[in-house]
């Protein structure tokens, strides 16, 4: 591991930073999550989430939970289920409907066996101790529950890569710029098997591969931006890099008619 991908790893784990900052409130995540309403196919993520967990009945634990997109889907469409929201961020669990509790996911506060299923969607690259998160995840599951993970390729959204690294390089002036931090590339869908299948016997993965086609800069500026809380670690002033970047898009969504993003995410489904 490189000296700067080791700090870009210390930051994307940073509990101070994500609590502090990144998920102080629910704005930069909604950011992220609203770039997807221009995506072909369009995927209900909670729905599908819903409809793997047709067979469960009982507990089920959110770890993570975020702005709690997908407690509120079950609330509607599983009534019966006995929901929990945990998140290490307090500031973007007050909008989420309750029970919920700050909690870490490598010291999860349930007993073991508690869960009939657990959901660990896009944050298990945010835990500075992977493998301990998944073994905590399979103590607190009965026998015969299972875990939900989620997370983006390696490949995901690499238009993205290419535009910050130009953007950047035209306001360092130096050709292309470093690239931005990846925040799931510790736990990409490429490597999250592996890590999934030390406690699981059955892991199956379920690609969301898709296409973002805006013809308005602004919510790929929005996304970008939603980034503020890793500013240091771009090596690139931040904010002279995102309005050259929307310079950039202007200019190519005028010749273009529109600007397209290449998105690949996952699910994955693990049993004993």
């Amino acid at each position: 591991m490189t000296e700067l991908s080791a700090a870009h790893d210390a930051a994307v784990t940073d509990r101070d930073r994500l609590a502090g900052s990144a998920y102080r409130s629910d704005r930069d995540l909604a950011a992220r999550q609203s770039l997807y309403r221009w995506q072909t196919p369009r995927y209900d993520l909670p729905g599908i989430v819903a409809e793997e967990l047709s067979g469960v009945r009982g507990h089920v634990v959110d770890v993570g939970c975020g702005n709690g997109k997908f407690i509120q889907r079950l609330r509607v469409d599983r009534p019966d289920l006995t929901l929990l929201g945990l998140d290490i961020a307090p500031g973007i669990l007050a909008s989420v409907p309750g029970p919920v509790a700050v909690a870490d996911a490598t010291r999860l506060p349930l007993a073991t066996a508690s869960a009939n299923a657990a959901l660990a969607l896009h944050m298990l690259y945010h835990v500075p101790d992977i493998p301990q998160a998944v073994r905590e995840l399979s103590r607190v599951l009965t026998r015969d529950g299972l875990v939900i993970a989620s997370t983006n390729s390696d490949q995901d959204k690499a238009e993205l890569d290419d535009l910050w690294q130009r953007a950047a390089g035209e306001v360092l002036g130096t050709g292309r710029g470093p690239a931005r931090i990846s925040l799931s590339a510790r736990f990409s869908l490429e490597k999250a098997p592996a890590f999934l299948g030390e406690e699981f016997g059955r892991v199956e993965t379920i690609e969301l591969p898709g296409a973002i086609k805006v013809q308005d800069p602004e919510p790929v500026i929005a996304h970008m931006a939603s980034y503020q809380a890793w500013a240091d670690q771009h090596d690139v002033p931040f904010e002279a890099t995102i309005e050259r970047a929307r310079a950039i898009l202007i200019e190519h969504i005028a010749q273009h008619g529109a600007f397209e993003i290449t998105c690949l995410g996952g699910i994955l489904v693990c049993r004993r």
